[in-house]
């Protein structure tokens, strides 16, 4: 196991490139399955979620081939294999299957997924979707079992607007038959994304990017070749990351509309900016004022952006709020945070942070991909050495995050855990 180690106070400068949508490639993976030829997925982030996805395709029969950041999945002999456990429980991405599985084979065995840990997080809908289009779902010794001899179109209203059971649902009913139609749906660029795939290989689908999405079932589906969209989350955390350290910072492969909100805060604290086509260049000012914040589904300000951002509040002025609305579990950085010294406390449902502070380099644990993004962002304002562990949940969702940094002037390495480090990192 590697730890993480920053030197904080260096300046950032220079120019980062965003890689392809994490959240994006761990349901065009998956949906893969729904061909009956070749798809090819060009600018693949290459992260261990990726890895895993991967691995699971090749469980089931597919052949997956890898050039460079291109995959290409032959779904040809795939058959609907039984997943129980295994790499399916190192993901919450995992449940993608289970769509794509019923979608395609009308059967699926999947274990309950796993990933980081933020809190109730229910695949009812999902549940609900899959009944509403013909399915039996059972849970049987941990494990989630799809039935159907038929799937037929329906009417699904989801409760909550979900972007996980927005895409499970698409990737079921793209080949059932009749018309679905999903009310209160997901309106996340990466369920655009998806679509975008499923509609190369022969899907009908119309209004996605609204809250209502209607698909015309098909009977087969076909390969294709598909490029993925920029990760907006990983350019949202550049962003910040520019904002609490950075001279000037370019972020190149950036779709700015889709973090519109993360921007119109920014400004809000008096960060500079600068768009031009797909680069953003970020260029701070000495002071910044303090902003509230509330996480809201799409496009509202991101949940996957609240942990880092509260560490770039520590350096504002006055008094910062945030909500989140979305994940309310989703602190477990705010403790790690006070041992840098920071001025942050939880009142109720409310993130208060005091500022500015000066951070200082502490022993810190990452308990989850976005916790991790805030204690680098922290560890490179901080004085001194941060000490990061749990770094196995950064790299589940950034790609090259280390030489990323580096180039752009961070003191910034890995080292192996010793033994008794190991010990103790396992016991906390």
């Amino acid at each position: 196991m590697q730890k993480l180690l920053i030197e904080g106070g260096h300046v950032l400068n220079g120019q980062v490139r965003v890689s392809g949508a994490k959240n994006s490639a761990v349901a065009l993976l998956p949906a893969s399955i729904l061909a009956d030829s070749p798809v090819t997925i060009e600018g693949l982030p290459q992260i261990s979620d990726v890895g895993t996805l991967s691995d699971l395709l090749e469980e089931i029969g597919g052949t997956v081939n890898w050039e460079g950041q291109t995959l290409t999945v032959n779904p040809e002999r795939m058959i609907a294999m039984p997943l129980p456990n295994g790499k399916v429980k190192k993901l919450r991405a995992s449940y993608y299957f289970m769509g794509a599985m019923l979608g395609k084979f009308k059967k699926a065995v999947i274990g309950l997924p796993g990933g980081c840990f933020l809190g109730p997080r229910p695949i009812d809908q999902h549940i609900k979707g899959f009944e509403a289009l013909g399915a039996e779902v059972t849970n049987e010794q941990g494990a989630i079992y799809l039935r159907a001899n038929e799937l037929r179109g329906a009417r699904i209203y989801l409760d909550v607007v979900s972007v996980g059971a927005t895409i499970n649902i698409m990737l079921a009913a793209v080949r059932a038959k009749g018309k679905t139609i999903i009310e209160n749906a997901a309106k996340e660029p990466e369920i655009i994304d998806v679509a975008t795939l499923l509609t190369n290989m022969g899907a009908k689908i119309k209004g996605v990017g609204t809250d209502v999405i209607r698909i015309e079932g098909v009977p087969e589906l076909h390969g294709c070749r598909h490029t993925i969209i920029p990760d907006r989350i990983e350019a949202g955390t550049y962003t910040i990351a520019a904002a609490a350290q950075g001279k000037e910072v370019i972020i190149d492969n950036v779709i700015t509309n889709h973090i519109e909100a993360l921007l119109a805060k920014l400004r809000e604290m008096g960060v500079r900016m600068e768009e031009s086509g797909e680069q953003l260049l970020i260029a701070p000012q000495d002071s910044l004022k303090s902003v509230d914040i509330k996480t809201l589904v799409y496009p509202g300000f991101p949940t996957d952006l609240q942990q880092p951002f509260t560490s770039l509040l520590t350096k504002a002025e006055n008094t910062g709020i945030v909500i989140d609305t979305i994940y309310s579990a989703r602190l477990k950085h705010i403790d790690e945070l006070r041992r840098m010294n920071a001025k942050i406390k939880v009142e109720g449902g409310s993130v208060i942070v005091s500022g500015p502070t000066q951070l200082q380099g502490a022993k810190v644990k990452a308990t989850d991909l976005r916790a991790g993004a805030a204690l680098i962002v922290a560890g490179l304002m901080a004085n001194g050495v941060t000490e990061i562990t749990g770094v196995e949940h950064i790299d589940r969702g950034y790609e090259f995050i280390t030489d990323k940094l580096r180039a752009l002037g961070a003191n910034i390495w890995r080292e192996e855990m010793t033994e008794q480090e190991m010990k103790q990192f396992q016991n906390s």
